[in-house]
């Protein structure tokens, strides 16, 4: 029997010594852990769109789910559809909340979001995740 050298392989967690076995257990333990809250409470992240113009509003889409669509200050509408087990609610124009039981599903989707209007340093305009801020620069003159 020929062993796949792409297969994941498995190995003894009994040596508490060894680093990479430590940060195992932890990430065992944090990921455990982060499973219990998001049944128990659930995970919130919360967006601010800031910029003129920019706003966000959800509609539904074409196969019975959730989308949102902002106004980013392109020459078109960006519309993004929203993952099962996570839920938008729009709190204000321009103030998106995101919940589900998936630390890493919301995050990555507040992410994607994020990447059509990054915070930008000279006027502080972009799509800002939580209490993000960012330390504003001088013009170049």
């Amino acid at each position: 029997m020929a062993s796949d050298p792409n297969a994941a392989r498995v190995t003894s967690t009994d040596d508490g010594r060894k680093k990479e076995q430590r940060a195992r257990w932890g990430l065992t333990r944090a990921m455990i852990a982060n499973m219990v809250k998001g049944v128990t409470e659930g995970f919130t992240t919360n967006l601010r769109l800031v910029g003129v113009g920019y706003r966000a509003a959800q509609e539904p889409n074409e196969n019975g789910g959730q989308r949102l669509r902002m106004k980013l200050g392109f020459s078109h509408d960006v519309v993004v559809d929203i993952p099962e087990g996570i839920t938008a609610e729009i709190v204000r124009p321009t103030e998106i909340t995101l919940r589900g039981a998936h630390k890493d599903r919301i995050g990555q989707f507040a992410a994607d979001i994020k990447k059509w209007r990054k915070p930008e340093p000279y006027n502080g305009k972009g799509i800002f995740i939580n209490d993000e801020t960012i330390k504003l620069k001088q013009v170049k003159r």
